[in-house]
């Protein structure tokens, strides 16, 4: 009876009168706001996938890590309660322990750099988020040498908005947020402040302790925002981020299974407070004026269960140590960034450029208290203390030679600092000067297809390595350099209701810097060296199409051969393991999503969409990969009034797949042979969420 009765409900929502009744749906128009200026994403020389608020609330998402499947030739490393790493067409770090690390992809979220603090990109009041493909050598240097990941939250409006959201899923999981914005005083003080909180009892069962909630997550997020209108010509924006994440660690197991024996589960903890301050100033008809003040604070705990059994497994001779690692952090870092650009009266060179100039200081600091305790195979006390200072002049000139041809000449010229101390008497000091940029050319065929082509130069630069064991040599490592050479096509088809883009890149990297891990005993030793030289080539595609006033489709395609031409590393020839002309870590061949949405009935909207990737190697120090994986999300949702109820789904047929592997010894089972161990993505999980908008 209950199934005839659902089937009677079914076929009213979709009957014709009610079909009729359906609201028009356009394509959104995403405006990118990465770039010097802002352009729509139509219109934006680069390859780069946006994603609105609209599909992160439709898919529960909390962290960025939920939502980066969709972008093409981007992946995500966890080994961690969250994915924190992130890889754009093939290039970018996987994991952190004791050394600093200077990242390839960048991250700022509301104007603020968190490129080292991945576990900081929860979604909650996220209006938009942008990924950038390729180097961005010119807007954002040292930290964006394979491209950036912005997120921008919600700006506040003139009028009262208030948006109230909860949600429940399976494994305990919990959300509640509220976000209030509006005038604080009329046409001159706008403010929105938000406040979030998730908890779960993630997807981990402790045999030994008998728990379910040993890889948690417990985060809080909370943002406020202030915009002073001082005037018509001047604006002043304050950006404060607040986040209390006291998340469990225990992803690992003998049997790469969801069952482990820990005794002494881990933490992945963070405490942030952060600030932007901006000034924006039409200072005449010809000059634009605009400042950027950052600051961070967090304090980072990561630690884990090194032996991955418990204690009395030791003491009855089956297991021959006790291991135990923690890593506490301590980061801060400001930066100022002053830029004048060009307005309409404001052009050179005969009215035919526009010019963007600035200048840019970053200043960061990082201390290490590690304390590795692996019993019988001895303690490691590391005490370790990184300052870099990066001092940046840049600009870029948009030249249009007619009225459908424009070039773009870009460069940024940085001079770097790092200084390195630790317990063990090693000191460091390095100083260098890197520039990258970028010369491309537009052309707008129509006010429909644009066409691009672009050369641009990246780089991140050099660090060092905290081990005491490796010799002088590999204690510090140089700059890594990445050229590019990108075309493409962005078309709009059909009045509007089709949108397709196309990019090529074939990208060289010249002193690439690899990180390699050699065991010894339980523990091993973790380096970067600039072991190799690399090709990166590969295609993107996509398309978003309005079939009718029921159906849209969206589509993307990432295909990538990022590969090693030269790979120097000694100690893995030694193994038998060859590198040269392997395909690079967490690179794999060929990335996809495809799905859609199905515009029912008047208030109902039904999603789903199928994503997923090639293998790839987890490491560049072994032969072992994933497998090949696709995940089938959905979701559906009904509107009446200013409420939202959707119904959602994540990894619909429960697909197994891993996020991070490694491969050494570490079973008595086994007598400790090298094998491959996985952390497990996020199983089937359904949920429920409502929410409200005035």
């Amino acid at each position: 009876m209950k199934f005839k009765t659902l089937f009677v409900v079914i076929a009213t929502l979709l009957s014709s009168n009610v079909l009729a009744e359906t609201a028009e749906i356009d394509l959104p128009s995403m405006l990118v706001n990465a770039d010097f200026r802002p352009s729509l994403a139509q219109e934006t020389p680069i390859s780069l996938t946006t994603i609105d608020s609209e599909l992160i609330e439709s898919r529960g998402a909390q962290h960025i890590e939920d939502i980066l499947n969709l972008a093409p030739n981007v992946n995500v490393s966890s080994g961690a309660s969250r994915g924190q790493y992130f890889q754009i067409r093939g290039i970018g770090e996987r994991s952190q322990f004791a050394a600093p690390i200077n990242p390839s992809v960048g991250l700022i979220i509301d104007d603020i750099d968190f490129s080292r603090t991945g576990g900081a990109a929860t979604l909650f009041d996220i209006e938009q988020i942008e990924i950038l493909r390729g180097p961005q050598g010119t807007r954002y240097g040292t930290n964006a040498l394979a491209g950036i990941i912005t997120m921008q939250s919600r700006q506040p409006s003139d009028e009262l908005e208030i948006h109230i959201e909860t949600g429940i899923a399976e494994y305990n999981t919990r959300s509640l947020g509220v976000a209030v914005g509006g005038p604080l005083i009329d046409d001159k003080l706008l403010g929105r402040f938000s406040i979030h909180t998730h908890q779960s009892d993630g997807y981990i069962d402790n045999e030994f302790l008998n728990r379910d909630n040993t890889q948690d997550r417990d985060e809080i997020t909370a943002r406020g925002k202030l915009k002073w209108l001082i005037n018509d010509d001047l604006t002043v924006d304050l950006n404060i981020l607040h986040l209390d994440i006291n998340n469990g660690y225990d992803a690992f197991t003998f049997d790469n299974s969801r069952n482990t024996l820990t005794d002494d589960p881990g933490q992945d903890k963070q405490r942030t407070n952060a600030f932007a301050l901006k000034t924006d100033w039409r200072a005449s008809d010809s000059v634009q004026l605009q400042s950027t003040i950052t600051y961070v604070k967090s304090d980072i705990v990561y630690s884990y269960d090194a032996d991955w059994g418990f204690d009395g497994q030791f003491a009855a001779g089956l297991f021959p140590y006790v291991g135990f690692e923690e890593f506490k952090r301590d980061r801060k870092n400001y930066s100022v960034e002053l830029r004048a650009l060009s307005n309409e009266n404001g052009l050179i060179f005969n009215n035919s450029t526009e010019w963007v100039v600035g200048l840019y200081y970053l200043d960061q600091d990082e201390d290490l208290d590690q304390n590795s305790d692996f019993g019988a195979f001895g303690v490691t006390l590391l005490k370790n203390e990184y300052n870099t200072k990066n001092t940046a002049v840049f600009g870029q000139l948009d030249t249009h030679l007619d009225d459908k041809l424009t070039l773009i000449s870009g460069l940024r010229v940085e001079y770097f600092e790092a200084d390195y101390q630790d317990s063990n008497a090693l000191e460091i000091d390095t100083s260098e000067v890197l520039f990258g940029g970028k010369l491309g050319l537009n052309y707008q065929a129509s006010d429909d297809q644009l066409l691009y082509t672009s050369l641009s130069r990246g780089y991140k630069s050099g660090g060092v390595n905290t081990d005491a064991s490796i010799t002088p040599s590999q204690r510090d490592f140089d700059t890594e350099y990445l050229w590019s050479l990108e075309a493409g096509v962005k078309s709009s088809w059909l009045d509007g209701a089709l949108n397709t883009n196309l990019a090529v890149f074939y990208a060289l990297r010249r002193d690439a810097q690899v990180k390699s891990s050699l065991q010894v005993g339980p523990a091993f030793i973790d380096y970067q060296a600039n072991a190799a030289k690399g090709k990166n080539i590969g295609i993107e595609a996509d398309l978003d199409w309005l079939i009718n006033h029921q159906w849209r489709v969206f589509a993307a395609v990432g295909l990538l051969d990022a590969t090693f031409d030269e790979y120097d590393n000694p100690d893995l020839l030694a193994d038998g393991i060859k590198i040269s002309g392997r395909r690079q870590a967490h690179a794999p061949a060929y990335q996809f999503n495809l799905g859609g949405e199905f515009y029912f009935a008047q208030n109902w909207t039904f999603r789903a969409n199928i994503e997923g990737k090639d293998e790839f190697y987890f490491s560049n120090s072994h032969n072992e990969k994933s497998s090949s994986y696709a995940i089938v999300n959905s979701s559906i949702d009904y509107r009446t009034g200013d409420w939202k109820v959707t119904l959602w789904g994540k990894n619909l047929f429960d697909k197994d797949y891993a996020t991070r592997g490694f491969f050494f010894g570490n079973d008595p089972s086994i007598g400790y042979a090298d094998r491959n161990y996985t952390q497990k993505g996020d199983p089937r999980v359904v949920g429920l969420s409502v929410s409200y908008d005035y």
